[in-house]
């Protein structure tokens, strides 16, 4: 028994430990470059493929070169997903615009950096390590490095083609803008005066219409005259005076013609006088 447990472990002391150098395929977008206008906020996303084992962990590092010869560590996600910040970069101004977040299972990850400033122009490399469990204990399976390069645009500089078109570009939608808000203030103010001179022209038929008058005609006064007078339903309307109206003067009348009578009398005959005779 002795002798068989002694060469068992002789065969785990010789049995061959993982390969370290077998390279993950990691690709950072968007790149190889980026342009973004200083004050923005920019996106950097890397993806992982091809682990080991799917089991395996995975640490992912994110470095600052601002010369090659110059590099930075940032901030790194571990294994159990907790975000370590590292050098300059632990202050509380960089915690805040510096931020690693883990997406789809594990293999993709987002860095955000926030507010860029032309310090912030350089290189931004991902580093990626395959973490797995070798004979209880955590060991490197294989690693991965991928990068790009962002390129932080003044506001105040007009030297650069880029900067001029998007600048123009800007400029002739907000101008573009401007006339189509004064467009349609001014189709707004037209509607508005349209709208207010329907309403008083509908008052002002309205208070007509409600508006009669009468006439009311009064006996004959002493002089002959006859008196009209002229009241209106419309409580705010003031008492009108009354008002003679002048006696129309009328043609004399024409007198009718005497009757004729149907039965004229009869003639009266006269009785025939006899005539004397003289003798002498």
């Amino acid at each position: 028994m002795r002798l068989l447990a002694t060469a068992l472990a002789a065969l785990l002391a010789t049995a061959p430990a993982p390969d370290v150098c077998e390279a993950l395929n990691v690709t950072v977008s968007p790149g190889p470059t980026v342009r973004y206008s200083e004050g923005d906020n920019a996106t950097l996303y890397c993806h992982i493929s091809q682990k080991r084992k799917t089991d395996n962990l995975l640490a992912v590092r994110w470095v600052f070169a601002a010369s090659p010869t110059r590099e930075y560590l940032m901030i790194k996600m571990t294994k159990f997903g907790s975000v370590q910040y590292y050098g300059n970069y632990t202050h509380h101004f960089h915690k805040q615009r510096l931020h690693l977040l883990k997406e789809k299972h594990g293999t993709l990850y987002k860095f955000l950096i926030l507010s860029l400033q032309q310090t912030d122009q350089g290189h931004y490399i991902c580093k990626v390590q395959e973490i797995g469990k070798h004979r209880n204990k955590w060991t490197a399976w294989s690693n991965g490095t991928a990068a790009t390069e962002i390129r932080v645009i003044s506001s105040k500089s007009s030297d650069d083609p880029t900067f001029k078109k998007k600048h123009e570009a800007w400029k002739f939608f907000e101008d573009l803008y401007v006339y189509a808000v004064f467009v349609c203030s001014i189709g707004i103010i037209s509607v508005l005066l349209f709208t207010l001179v329907i309403l008083c022209q509908s008052l002002l038929n309205k208070r007509k219409s409600t508006v009669k008058h009468y006439l009311v005609k009064c006996p004959q006064n002493s002089s002959g005259e006859t008196v009209t007078s002229m009241t209106s339903t419309s409580p705010l309307q003031p008492k009108k005076v009354k008002k003679k109206k002048e006696k129309v003067e009328q043609p004399p009348a024409i007198p009718a013609k005497a009757p004729i009578a149907n039965n004229f009398p009869k003639p009266k005959l006269l009785k025939p006088q006899r005539k004397l005779i003289l003798h002498d």
